[in-house]
């Protein structure tokens, strides 16, 4: 539902010149307050070089008061680390405006499952996140004589794979552990093209224990539960650059999807896909424009 100018009363509408409004409609007026759900890979970087417009993005946000969080497939990092590399970037968030799908994985395990021994293929920061649950950790090493007493196996993007964690995974899910993989992205974008994601890894244990896995992260609903609590808005814009997820992320929370150019798919991708974006744009910096234009018409004061 689309409202002129910022005031809401359901089911009728009004405008600020409304005879009708008085002292007590005026205490049930709504401000339509969007909240911004950003992808970082592809979106607000491609490896370690920052996408031109993301910082400027940002500093509007904050100067006109729009919230938002940073939510990311990748688990390699926690939101501490995620921080350090935005601020080598000029980019200066808080911890708690990041959410990883290794942070979203970890609380809900948390959530809805019993404590018991976790064999991680991930990076550092999934490791992270688990231990600060207080959930214990079964190293490559100690899994050589330990694999029967593992009873979750979590997977994401892992930069130091090997064939021995692949190894340990397989023998403990097949033993009966529970088999999770924080994301499905099968590739994710770098300064030097595109690479292989937590996705393929997880295709690798798929084919070799015959077992689906729960995903957590975008495009399913369990990573936007951990979001949700993060973002207080009337309604969701969400900013990404695949398809696959933060598209399919988008629709399936009833959220504004605006897809960039500067990640992994295409307009072609686009054409040829089943899930449509709501907005294309060629990179985050066109943003600014949008959300002028979209303030201007909700009448609210735009401050550079």
């Amino acid at each position: 539902m689309k409202f002129k100018k910022t005031y809401a009363w359901f089911p009728f509408k009004f405008t600020r010149n409304s005879e009708f409004l008085n002292s007590l409609f005026l205490s049930f007026l709504v401000l339509v307050m969007i909240g911004i759900i950003f992808d970082m890979d592809g979106v607000i970087y491609r490896g370690k070089e920052p996408i031109e417009g993301a910082k400027e993005v940002i500093e509007f946000l904050k100067a006109n008061g729009i919230p938002f969080v940073f939510l990311t497939n990748n688990s390699t990092r926690n939101a501490r680390m995620y921080k350090e590399k935005l601020q080598k970037m000029g980019i200066e968030v808080k911890e708690e405006q990041i959410v990883t799908s290794g942070y979203a994985t970890a609380r809900y395990l948390a959530k809805n499952f019993e404590k018991g021994n976790v064999f991680v293929i991930g990076g550092e920061g999934l490791v992270e996140e688990i231990k600060s649950i207080g959930w214990p950790v079964i190293s490559v090493e100690d899994a050589k004589e330990r694999w029967r007493e593992i009873k979750y196996v979590v997977v994401g993007l892992d930069p130091k794979l090997t064939y021995e964690k692949l190894k340990y995974g397989c023998l403990a899910i097949r033993n009966g552990a529970l088999f999770i993989g924080t994301n499905p992205d099968t590739t994710y974008p770098s300064e030097e093209g595109i690479l292989p994601g937590a996705g393929s890894i997880i295709a690798a244990l798929k084919v070799a224990t015959e077992k689906e896995p729960l995903i957590i992260g975008k495009p399913n609903k369990p990573v936007f539960e951990v979001v949700k609590e993060k973002l207080n808005a009337d309604e969701i814009w969400v900013v990404g650059d695949r398809l696959d997820t933060d598209i399919a992320f988008a629709k399936r929370i009833n959220a504004k999807a605006i897809m960039v150019l500067t990640g992994v798919n295409t307009l072609k991708d686009i054409e040829k896909s089943e899930i449509k974006p709501d907005v294309v744009m060629p990179s985050i910096k066109e943003l600014i424009k949008y959300l002028e234009a979209y303030l201007e018409q909700q009448g609210q004061k735009v401050s550079e």
